[in-house]
């Protein structure tokens, strides 16, 4: 693991043109600060389990009060990723160790990180248990693993597996809806598992404009939003369908 002190003198070397070749973070900190060695641990650990893809290089703002004014240092510990010879993600505060992963995550994804990756690419039900054994509350694996329970009817075990994940997850809280709702929506769920989402959509929307009970007409909300995260905001599928169901709410 590469941890280096940085100051006035050599950083446009050591993380500017550093970053060109592998990403750099940078931790402005001071020693007075008790939230900067808190946050210290978790950047190292962070970095480490990157094994030499990811720099993490420390900035004493007392000492480097030239570099804290340059680069809008306000408050502290103040973390900012270098990568290409730009900022390129930044936080300031001391947040989570979880945080901290999903910060590196974005810069360069740790071993566990691919694996859950290569385990969603591959569908295999083993390696997405083992990425969630990693890491429960890693989206892709969840929701894929989940998709498989749900399809075979082990509904109870997928909403296990999608709980750790947040409610603003699209993703989870559409197979959670789906979970839910009776076996009418076979066909539109069936459509959803083979690809065909306009089949899958049109068959959801016939379904909201028929259905009379608020809770149904929300999960089947849910649903359809699952399926526009999944298409992406701008794809023409998702933003119809998006536009007729929000008429349809008002």
């Amino acid at each position: 693991m590469a941890v280096y002190d940085v100051t006035e003198q050599d950083f446009e070397q050591r993380v500017i043109e550093r970053s060109a070749a592998v990403p750099v973070v940078v931790d402005f900190w001071a020693e007075w600060c008790g939230p900067c060695r808190a946050l210290t641990p978790a950047l190292e650990k962070a970095a480490a389990a990157r094994d030499g893809r990811v720099e993490l290089a420390k900035v004493d703002t007392d000492a480097n009060q030239g570099l804290a004014q340059a680069f809008g240092i306000r408050g502290i510990p103040a973390v900012k990723a270098f990568k290409d010879r730009r900022v390129t993600a930044e936080f300031t505060g001391a947040i989570p160790p979880a945080q901290v992963e999903e910060f590196f995550d974005g810069i360069v994804p740790s071993e566990a990180e691919l694996a859950a990756e290569a385990a969603v690419a591959s569908g295999d039900e083993d390696a997405l248990r083992s990425a969630l054994a990693a890491n429960p509350r890693h989206s892709g694996a969840a929701t894929a693993l989940a998709r498989l329970l749900i399809e075979r009817g082990d509904t109870d075990d997928a909403l296990a597996v999608l709980e750790p994940l947040p409610p603003n997850d699209f993703a989870a809280q559409g197979l959670r809806a789906r979970a839910h709702l009776g076996p009418d929506l076979a066909p539109a769920f069936d459509a959803w598992d083979e690809g065909d989402h306009a089949q899958a959509l049109e068959l959801l929307q016939d379904a909201f404009a028929a259905a009379n009970d608020p809770d149904e007409r929300d999960s089947i909300r849910q649903v359809m939003v699952a399926i526009f995260t999944e298409l992406g905001a701008e794809h023409p599928l998702a933003r119809e369908h998006r536009r007729r169901l929000s008429s349809a709410l008002y």
